[in-house]
């Protein structure tokens, strides 16, 4: 039978509905394979037919899909009958990364607007303004669980907040009382970033020791204790948390919790970067801080000098910390030092029997404003039960 509404009226109506299909066959009184068919007639006699804001897919190719909130639009597929009628569609959907992470970062932000803010601490008496000590702590892998028949030590909870707990006071008593202090959390703080114990990116398999609530509540009362040891001890610290490959969402999230956190506190810097590559200048000294899961340690001077060139040009000393691979290596480059650094965790079930054995370590860097580096100190787990 004859569809009699008029050109106008489909147009009319499809706009009044943003282009939905199925309400406009409903306020019509058509099918959609009647409306379907006439929107292809108006797209030959000229009309133009706008496409999908998600796919590019004209709409008479594709239903009017909103794809969850968090998502995009990826592709369409659709059964034509014998005369190019559509028979069925189906709509595919993908994860949209950058939407999702706003996401996660607005929620977090309206969450921390409930903490309680740390009351400031009492500054140190004395302090060397001319120093500054960099307390690295590296693929901590808070979460990870090991076995030492298996794997050569163990590591779960109770274990990692005593090692990383206890190696920061050890560095931080064997360090000067610098003016300023980089406690230098540079990612894979966490083993895990969900409720699965998997990588997010590739979805690997992860021997991960209890539920990811206390594996939170680990991260961060540790996390807290270094901040606070720091503030009794320097008069200035900041405090990175790089974007890394285990923990990209809870580096997000610890990043705008710590900064509310110490809000009230004038003394602690919170560096917000979302960017993996961030530097910090003291005096003629740049100290420059990448996990190692991006670019390559050989690129990373050329890199450094392109994003930060008036750091760099300001400078008479670079140096670069990078984590990621467990242990240590070292190098010295055209304008900067990359220094690798080793980590306190245990290996895990994958890296023991790959057969990738470390010096499990924490490595405090003290640098002079003019001079560059001037002393290190270096501390292993071992240490604490002496």
């Amino acid at each position: 039978m004859p569809i009699k509404t008029s050109d106008d009226k489909i147009l009319e109506t499809l706009n009044a509905t943003g282009w939905k299909r199925t309400i406009t066959a409903h306020q019509l009184g058509i099918t959609i394979r009647q409306l379907q068919s006439r929107i292809k007639q108006l797209r030959g006699k000229g009309y133009e037919i706008p496409d999908s804001p998600y796919t590019g897919i004209p709409y008479d190719k594709l239903d009017h899909f909103a794809p969850p909130v968090g998502f995009q639009a990826k592709a369409v597929s659709t059964l034509h009958g014998p005369d190019g009628e559509v028979k069925a569609q189906w709509v595919k959907s993908s994860v949209d990364e950058v939407k999702q992470k706003e996401i996660v970062e607005a929620a977090i932000r309206t969450l921390c607007e409930s903490i309680p803010r740390a009351k400031p601490l009492t500054p140190p008496k004395s302090c060397h303004e001319r120093l500054c000590n960099v307390y690295t702590i590296t693929d901590a892998h808070i979460g990870m669980y090991a076995w030492a028949p298996e794997t050569g030590a163990d590591w779960d909870l109770t274990l990692a907040e005593k090692i990383i707990g206890g190696c920061f006071e050890q560095m931080i008593a064997a360090s000067p009382a610098a003016g300023v202090a980089i406690v230098n959390q540079m990612g894979d703080f966490l083993h895990t970033d969900s409720f699965k114990a998997l990588t997010p990116a590739s979805g690997h398999l992860l021997d991960a020791d209890s539920r990811y609530q206390k594996i939170v509540e680990v991260a961060v009362r540790v996390l807290r204790r270094m901040v606070t040891l720091a503030l009794k001890r320097h008069a200035r610290v900041i405090v990175n948390l790089l974007d890394a490959n285990h923990d990209p969402v809870g580096e997000t999230w610890l990043r705008v919790m710590f900064a509310a956190l110490y809000e009230n506190e004038p003394r602690v810097t919170v560096n917000q970067s979302p960017s993996p590559y961030v530097a910090h200048r003291h005096g003629r000294t740049m100290i420059a801080f990448h996990h190692g899961h991006g670019a390559k340690k050989d690129k990373l001077p050329l890199l450094f000098a392109s994003r930060f060139p008036e750091m760099w040009g300001g400078t008479t000393h670079r140096y670069c910390h990078v984590g990621h691979l467990h242990h240590v290596d070292e190098k010295e480059h055209a304008g900067m030092i990359v220094t690798q650094h080793p980590t306190l965790a245990a290996a895990d079930t994958y890296a023991a029997r790959s057969g990738w054995d470390s010096k499990r370590a924490a490595t405090a860097i003290t640098y002079h404003d003019e001079h560059g580096e001037v002393a290190r100190a270096v501390v292993r787990p071992e240490m604490l039960a002496a």
